[in-house]
């Protein structure tokens, strides 16, 4: 059975703007030398024994609150973290409440000591869901939140990272929103035996020093097959980067393993248009699964909303990066005031390391509105992990609006796909309509222009090409294909590659863009 992905896990639209201080009450007085080899050990430890399922601690006026309640739960301003000390940091934390119902251990690090941070009623403001007289003194955090000045550096109200929900975590930019999530591990992800969803039980967090510009979070990965320690080293910036470091342990086989999952929204885009009438073009976090295979080529897969589960991958020998691309980012390519679509940023998955073998593996599933997380990415290694394997990762997450910075000069983008009725007037006439489709794909970059003439090359799974012409385009300065094709069997997807070459020395000058028309 497959799970939805609820983008609940996040509030996709509130930033709260917390100040203050914390005083020297809110610490427990517990503390241990600590390194990130306790964490290794506890993960390790944990994998030779049985799996011990978590316990849920909420009452029922919390665990019933929809999400639009839970979201006015605040946390109390003059409580926040490290507001006393002039760190450029603040640490906050989340009520249990909704879904979010098992507790999470969080440690604060200060000199090497580890000090567990104990939960307090008073942390949070519950009176505008008509709580505040419920008993609460039992319960737990159910994660965290960090502030940084990222956007005017006299001020610290900007929420730039979250960790909430299993092992999901979220980070921004500068003039960046919340989009798609990260996530420590994917396990079974689309198998009909239903997914495995680890969780980070506990988090250890070092108290940054003033004028830190940094912070480093350990965290502790537990579920059914695996354990693992985990290091996350954040950056604020104009591009936010999170470096990932693992050692996951093994205490049962798993058959499809994840690395660095990354998870997304998209309900439809001028690629596959909303099936209903609506005056917003596109609604999506993310428009496109990008990769740079070892041997340099860019490959460009726009992302669609199928009718029934899909699944993509792409083999490849030690790959050098992945991620969801918000390609569009213009507020003209949504026009939609509230969420900014325009403003949600791409998540680049640097691969530190050599991971060998396996494929990028892309799951597609059915959603009729914005609020599940439909799309869903990882790298999935040759390698079978078995109970007592070890398995050690690195990478690092890139948040950023930028995504033009990531290509060489030589290399085209596919900047806009849409699809189209093979019936495509030219010279004002309408080729009588043969039951085709076609995709209208605008290339662009440095190198192209119109005095150097192009070719296209071309593939097809699933059906037949019709024509393939590529035409320059002068508004963009880049080159326009349009590719008509004919499906064998409706109730497959089907498969097209489109490149760009130059037709005096065959040299490629464009990504891959391996478009997949779904299954109807």
């Amino acid at each position: 059975m497959l799970n939805l992905l609820p983008t609940s896990h996040f509030n996709k639209t509130i930033a709260y703007k917390l100040l203050g201080a914390c005083s020297i009450a809110c610490i427990s007085f517990s503390s241990w030398a600590f390194s990130f080899n306790d964490v290794v050990t506890q993960a390790e430890n944990l994998s030779k024994q049985a799996y011990v399922q978590p316990e849920k601690n909420i009452p029922n006026e919390l665990a019933s609150l929809q999400f639009a309640d839970y979201q006015k739960i605040f946390f109390n301003h003059s409580k926040a973290y490290w507001g006393d000390r002039k760190s450029r940091f603040k640490l906050e934390f989340y009520h249990e409440g909704m879904y979010f119902d098992t507790p999470v251990k969080i440690n604060e690090i200060i000199n090497n000591q580890a000090h567990e941070i104990k939960f307090d009623p008073s942390y949070f403001d519950l009176s505008k869901v008509n709580l505040e007289n419920l008993d609460t003194k039992n319960l737990g955090f159910a994660g965290f939140k960090v502030h940084y000045p990222i956007n005017n550096p006299t001020k610290t109200d900007d929420e730039i990272f979250t960790a909430l929900g299993g092992s999901y975590f979220r980070a921004v930019g500068k003039d960046q929103r919340y989009g798609l999530s990260a996530r420590g591990l994917a396990i079974d992800t689309g198998e009909m035996s239903g997914e495995e969803f680890p969780r980070f039980k506990e988090f250890w967090i070092e108290r940054p020093e003033p004028n830190q510009k940094h912070l480093v979070i350990y965290a502790l990965l537990d579920s059914a097959s695996v354990s693992g320690a985990y290091k996350l080293t954040l950056i604020p910036s104009v591009d936010t980067t999170i470096t990932v470091e693992a050692k996951v342990f093994f205490r049962n086989p798993v058959k499809k393993l994840g690395i660095a999952p990354l998870t997304s929204m998209f309900l439809y885009g001028p690629n596959q248009p909303s099936p209903i009438l609506n005056y917003r073009p596109a609604m999506h976090d993310s428009n496109g699964l990008s990769i740079l295979a070892n041997n340099n080529e860019w490959i460009w897969r726009p992302l669609n909303n199928p009718k029934r589960l899909s699944f993509s991958s792409y083999s490849l020998e030690n790959p050098k990066a992945f991620g969801l691309i918000q390609r569009d980012k213009g507020f003209d390519d949504y026009q939609d005031l509230d969420d900014h679509y325009e403003q949600r940023p791409s998540v680049w998955a640097e691969i530190l390391g050599d991971w060998q073998r396996g494929r990028v593996e892309l799951v597609e599933i059915p959603t009729a509105d914005e609020t599940n997380d439909n799309i869903v990415t990882y790298w999935v290694p040759k390698k079978q992990y078995d109970a007592g394997d070890t398995l050690d990762i690195k990478y690092r997450l890139h948040y950023s609006l930028n995504e033009l910075q990531r290509y060489p000069d030589n290399i085209a983008r596919a900047i806009s796909t849409r699809l189209s009725l093979g019936d495509i007037k030219q010279a004002n006439l309408i080729r009588k309509l043969d039951g085709s489709n076609a995709y209208v794909i605008d290339f662009a970059g440095p190198q192209l222009s119109e005095q150097i003439p192009v070719k296209v090359i071309s593939s097809i799974n699933n059906g037949s090409i019709v024509s393939c012409e590529a035409q320059y385009n002068p508004v963009i300065k880049g080159w326009r294909v349009i590719v008509r094709f004919n499906v064998e069997d409706n109730k497959k997807a089907t498969d097209i590659r489109i490149q760009l070459a130059s037709e005096k020395t065959n040299e490629v000058l464009s990504e891959t863009w391996s478009g997949q028309y779904p299954a109807q």
